[in-house]
C-alpha cells in the first residue's frame, strides 16, 4: 500500500508542478539509448529458476505488482491478453510480486487467476535496480535485453501495446563472435 501511495505522491507532485504530459507519457527509447536490464534469477511458483538472461532475443515485458494494488489487478489481464496474442511474435511476460508476505498471497492470487505467464516473487532492492516507484511497475525490455521504457503506475493499455508492436518488430542485432 504505501508504494501505491508514493506512485500516486509523485505522479500528482508532477502534475501540480506543471511538468509536460510527456514527462509522464510513456515512449520507446531511442535504440542506442537503451542501458542494460539488471539480471536476475528468481524461483517461480514451482521452484523452477526464471533468470532474465534466458529471454534474450525476445521482447520482455516486466511486470512489477501486488496482490494488494488495484492499479496491478487493473493491468494483469492486459498482460495475459499480450501474453497470448504476442508470444509467438517473440513476447514474454514475467510478472514479479512485491508482496511482502511472497508466496503466501501469491500462490492463492496464481491460483485464482490462471496467469499464463511466469510469475517470481522480487524485492524492493530488485524494483530499486530498475529505478521503479510505487505500484504497478511496468518496464519493456527489448531482444537486446535493454530497457526501452519504463512506467510507474497503471499504463495506458493500448499505448503500451503499440510500444510492444513497435519492439517486436525491431530485429534483433546479430551476436558477435
Amino acid at each position: 500500500m504505501r508504494r501505491c501511495v508514493k506512485g500516486l505522491v509523485a505522479i500528482l507532485l508532477l502534475m501540480t508542478l506543471g511538468m509536460p504530459s510527456s514527462a509522464v507519457r510513456a515512449e520507446v527509447a531511442a535504440s542506442g539509448s537503451r542501458k542494460t536490464a539488471p539480471g536476475f534469477s528468481l524461483p517461480d511458483s514451482s521452484g523452477a529458476a526464471v533468470n532474465l538472461s534466458q529471454y534474450k532475443g525476445k521482447v520482455v515485458l516486466l511486470n512489477f505488482w501486488a496482490t494488494w494494488c488495484h492499479g496491478c489487478q487493473e493491468e494483469i489481464p492486459w498482460y495475459m491478453e499480450f501474453a497470448g496474442k504476442y508470444k509467438d511474435k517473440g513476447l514474454a511476460v514475467i510478472g514479479v510480486s512485491m508482496d511482502d508476505d511472497g508466496w503466501k498471497s501469491v500462490k492463492p492470487f496464481l491460483q485464482a487467476k490462471k496467469l499464463n505467464y511466469p510469475v517470481v516473487v522480487g524485492s524492493q532492492s530488485l524494483m530499486d535496480n530498475y529505478r521503479g516507484y510505487g505500484m504497478p511497475v511496468s518496464v519493456l525490455i527489448d531482444r537486446e535485453g535493454k530497457i526501452a521504457d519504463l512506467h510507474s503506475g497503471v499504463v495506458d493499455k493500448s499505448g503500451w501495446e503499440r510500444e510492444i508492436q513497435q519492439l517486436l518488430g525491431e530485429s534483433s542485432k546479430p551476436v558477435s563472435k
